[in-house]
């Protein structure tokens, strides 16, 4: 058999390698603008509008969502999977990966939730001002709590119900930046939204008159947790632990799983440098009532909400993409000025 000489060898590797070395060494891709989703339904009504089509695996993303999806304007879509858990590891994945970078990026989640008659709709489309952590509590069964409670959910180490508890774990509750909060209302504000006839006759049998009418773009707070809960005394609760946590600023108006967890990932990313926590705006469009109308049992609205009975499941995720759609075309058409921060009217 026939040897080849050393050097021959050495420059095959280098020949092999190059291509590698040149990736590693090139300067991390600048992104402008990133779309949190959390499971596929969500995702999809990106793609086609805003052409997503360039997919790059990104290692840690979870699995049924390996990869973020990306234009030429160097506008990315990720899907983190549904919950605390999946929604934290993949957005501190994506925000760690060295061949991107994101100090300029604007982040906004986009995802479906359930809504407080009282503050909107089926469709209607709510940015937040204030995140709060509906998980991290006392919980004592409603069947063995105090006589007098009016819940058996209580901030930790506190003594009951109604005093606010020390923000020991630092996830419990975080505020957005209000000048972007201003402007995503001033573009989106207005816009016409999405409905659907089913949806129509079935927020007809509320009562609250926000809940009655169509949907609309609105600011009203959101608050996460992992349990899917239902009812109007958790919904009592609800409001009243998000003015508890926030010292009476937070408004409840949507309730989801994952908006804390993304939060606090962008948190670390930010502590080290890799993003502007600042640049993150958080939307929620109501898919479901989160207590029922008059006559109708709890068990019997949340079932409903999961087999599609509401008819909003599919106006909230249109109204997602237009309303959020509306902030991110304007960063892309307007770069130059959205690159140094919050555009000035």
């Amino acid at each position: 058999m026939k040897t080849l000489p050393k050097l021959t060898l050495l420059a095959a590797a280098l020949t092999l390698a190059t291509p590698l070395l040149a990736q590693t060494a090139a300067a991390p891709r600048p992104i402008k603008a990133v779309v949190i989703t959390m499971f596929a339904p969500e995702a999809e009504g990106w793609v086609k509008p805003f052409k997503l089509d360039e997919r790059i695996p990104v290692p840690g993303l979870f699995p049924d969502y390996p990869a973020i999806q990306c234009n030429t304007d160097d506008v990315c879509l990720l899907t983190t999977g549904m919950g605390h858990a999946n929604a934290a590891a993949s957005t501190l994945a994506l925000t760690l990966d060295p061949r991107f970078d994101f100090t300029r990026t604007w982040f906004l989640i986009a995802g479906i939730a359930g809504i407080d008659p009282q503050r909107g709709t089926l469709g209607t489309a709510a940015w937040a001002r204030w995140l709060i952590d509906f998980g991290i509590a006392h919980e004592i069964d409603a069947r063995e709590m105090p006589r007098g409670w009016s819940t058996g959910y209580y901030g930790l180490l506190t003594k009951g119900p109604g005093e606010k508890p020390k923000f020991e774990y630092r996830t419990e509750a975080a505020r957005l930046d209000e000048a972007l909060l201003q402007k995503a209302l001033a573009l989106t504000r207005g816009l016409p939204l999405a409905d659907s006839p089913e949806a129509a006759a079935y927020r007809a049998k509320y009562k609250e008159p926000a809940a009655r009418a169509k949907p609309q773009v609105t600011q009203c707070d959101t608050l996460g947790g992992d349990t899917w809960w239902h009812g109007h005394r958790l919904g009592t609760h609800a409001r009243d632990w998000s003015k508890l946590l926030s010292d009476g600023q937070a408004t409840y108006c949507t309730t989801q799983q994952e908006d804390n967890a993304t939060y606090n990932a962008l948190e670390r990313a930010a502590a080290a440098g890799k993003v502007d926590l600042k640049r993150l705006a958080v939307l929620r469009a109501g898919s479901n009532f989160d207590r029922p109308h008059p006559g109708q049992t709890a068990h019997a609205s949340l079932t409903a909400s999961h087999s599609g009975q509401t008819g909003g499941f599919m106006p909230a995720l249109q109204n997602l993409q237009t309303v959020g759609g509306t902030l991110v075309r304007d960063i892309v058409a307007n770069w130059p000025q959205w690159r140094e921060g919050v555009p000035k009217p």
